[in-house]
């Protein structure tokens, strides 16, 4: 049987292959190597299934990872098929010939494609990237089947010959390079695998060469058959008798992981503590989405809701994306919306069109309609929510907000599913959507929508939106302008405007007969403040407001406001505020005292001073003075009451 030769490459349908840079992440071998067990295995229990082959009694599958720092080896041994010295011939030495492939075309009648890892071939050649040397000693479960020992140092020459081994199935062992030497660490080890093997379906042990065994101290009671018993101590005084025994190793895997369980047999803390352990996250998740579908195509997952009320730029979210319980790769944007990617979540779909090292999706329109389909489903919860149990909607909407607003700006189909279910907090922090503030506030403002950003900040604008009987909405994210934008495009007639832009139509108290007044009035304090603050381009003008205990705001127009704030995201302001076409308007109130003294002590000797604090109280309520205006502030306020003290 001894055999030297050279690897055939076959090309036929697949890319040709080139070991060292099949793979972007040279820790990806884990994955491959230990797919190739789990497929070994699951071959092995569904020829028992068919009848063609009797699995022992008392057979445990499992995956061993043993790791020897001091031969700086890796091996990778399962109790699955095997293989025969033919199939090693087939499935090895015609590098990226399918094995699994190549099962399925062959049973394809008799069972399903279920549970069934591996699509090219390839898997096994990762081993290259980390290693010099690597071989396999492999035993078929065909009766009379002889074992088989294959080695290669990494070139396209290989050598085959009779092998040892003496149990079924495959071990293979990885004599690791100088730059690769890592992965001979146990806790290397358990830190790959737990990133790429956390839900495989076969249980994985792990253990090292040489490393000093572990022990346990249990009750006599608790003893098993399986327990390695060490010592029996006894405690006299107290009667006890204890049993010490090797700590029983325990897989590094879950075989069974959530989402591949119906949502019925889940419990709320189930959930909960999956959420924790997949994503190191121990602020509990607002709610979760449970997928399970099975046609037309097979997908399951799970989706959380975390707390998202920060900026959503800063915002990260994970998806996990399994093939068939196999992990991918986090947050593939073809399978995953955009929007989406600021969820928490896992999503399994055995029937992904993955690329050669399984890292990628082919462009297919296939994933396109898995996309919208997860799109979809998303919708549904969050609309039921909505309509079903509306407390505990309104309960997250400060929360998931940002979420639905982003969603709706990527994407069309998303947006027009939760049109209805978009909802605002007004002023008495209640939840309205925006047809019901529209209608609300018709008589006053109509088609016009009020909105605050920054409610401390705005809080005079606020005091006085309420004394006229107004009402607006609270919208703090950098998320809510280009949202609004979409909002005004999509209802035809409906404008936004915030709360300090130029709404003194709402806020003044006079009527026409006051118009030529006021326009003198104008006149005359823009001289006198332009002068006072040196700045000839200082927009002012004189109104009655209703509050009489106001003496003076900044009104900046919506346009204006909105163009800065383009700038600002787009890194397009920095020129400094004399430069820019800010348009904001110094309002000045005629029924206070402050403005009346202005006006009358136009030539005084505190006029200079009161235009300052004037201007300056009114840019506070509109926004954060500049470090050297607040001190000259500070300052000014301080002279003013020692003038008072006089």
């Amino acid at each position: 049987m001894a055999k030297h030769g050279n690897l055939s490459i076959n090309s036929d349908n697949i890319f040709p292959i080139i070991k060292k840079w099949l793979y972007s992440d040279h820790d990806i071998f884990f994955r491959e190597l230990v797919s190739n067990g789990c497929d070994a295995i699951t071959k092995l229990k569904k020829l028992d299934m068919m009848g063609e082959y009797q699995i022992p009694d008392g057979n445990k599958f499992a995956i061993q990872v043993v790791a020897d720092p001091a031969e700086k080896t890796l091996k990778f041994i399962d109790n699955g098929i095997g293989m025969t010295a033919d199939e090693v011939e087939t499935y090895i030495n015609q590098i990226a010939f399918s094995g699994a492939e190549a099962f399925l075309a062959q049973y394809k009648d008799k069972t399903n494609e279920d549970q069934i890892i591996g699509h090219f071939g390839l898997g096994f050649y990762s081993a290259f990237m980390v290693a010099d040397r690597v071989t396999i000693d492999t035993l078929s479960y065909k009766e009379g089947a002889e074992a088989v020992h294959w080695e290669c140092d990494g070139g396209t020459e290989f050598d085959m010959e009779e092998g040892s081994r003496s149990e079924r199935g495959t071990e293979i062992t990885l004599y690791l390079n100088e730059e690769s030497v890592e992965f001979a660490n146990e806790y290397r080890v358990n830190e790959v695998l737990s990133k790429y093997c956390s839900f495989m379906p076969v249980e994985i042990f792990v253990s090292t060469v040489g490393a000093a065994p572990q022990y346990d101290t249990i009750p006599e009671e608790e003893v098993t058959e399986e327990d390695v018993v060490v010592e029996t101590i006894v405690d006299e005084e107290k009667g006890e008798k204890k049993i010490k025994i090797e700590r029983r190793p325990k897989p590094i895997n879950d075989t069974t992981p959530l989402w591949a369980k119906h949502p019925n047999e889940c419990t709320e803390e189930e959930y909960k503590d999956f959420y924790r352990k997949v994503f190191m996250d121990f602020k509990e998740p607002l709610f979760w989405i449970h997928l399970n579908m099975d046609y037309p195509f097979n997908l399951k997952g799970i989706l959380y809701f975390p707390k998202i009320n920060t900026e959503y730029e800063s915002i990260e979210g994970v998806i996990k994306l399994y093939n068939n319980q196999v992990f991918i790769a986090d947050n593939i944007k073809e399978v995953i919306p955009e929007f989406l990617m600021l969820l928490k979540g896992v999503v399994d779909c055995p029937d992904l069109p993955l690329n050669v090292s399984r890292s990628a999706l082919q462009n297919d329109g296939f994933v396109k309609k898995i996309s919208d389909y997860i799109t979809k489903k998303v919708a549904d919860k969050l609309s039921g929510m909505c309509k079903t149990d509306r407390e505990n909607y309104e309960k997250y909407w400060d929360d998931i907000s940002p979420f639905i607003k982003f969603g709706c700006l990527k994407d069309e189909k998303f947006c027009e599913k939760m049109s209805k279910f978009i909802l605002f907090k007004n002023l008495e922090s209640k939840y309205l959507t925006l047809p019901d503030y529209l209608e609300a506030n018709k008589e006053k403002a109509e088609n016009k929508v009020y909105y605050v950003t920054n409610e401390l900040q705005q809080s005079q604008y606020i005091r006085m939106f309420r004394e006229a009987g107004m009402d607006a909405v609270i919208l703090t994210h950098s998320i809510d302008q280009p949202f609004i934008t979409q909002l005004e495009q999509k209802n035809e007639g409906v404008h936004f405007y915030r709360i300090d832009a130029d709404m003194m139509d709402v806020l003044k108290d006079s009527g026409e007969e006051d118009a030529a007044s006021l326009e003198e009035m104008t006149t005359s304090l823009t001289e006198i403040f332009r002068g006072a603050l040196a700045n000839d381009k200082l927009n002012v003008k004189v109104e009655k407001l209703k509050d009489t205990g106001v003496s003076s705001m900044i009104t900046l127009s919506e346009e204006s406001r909105r163009m800065q704030d383009m700038m600002k995201l787009y890194g397009m302001y920095g020129m400094g505020p004399m430069d820019m076409p800010a348009n904001e308007t110094l309002v000045l109130n005629a029924n206070h005292p402050l403005v009346q003294y202005v006006l009358e002590k136009k030539e005084g000797e505190y006029v200079n001073m009161m235009c300052e604090q004037l201007y300056d109280l009114a840019f506070i309520s509109n926004q954060p003075l500049s470090a050297d205006a607040m001190s000259k502030f500070i300052k000014r306020s301080n002279d003013i009451m020692m003038i008072l003290t006089k």
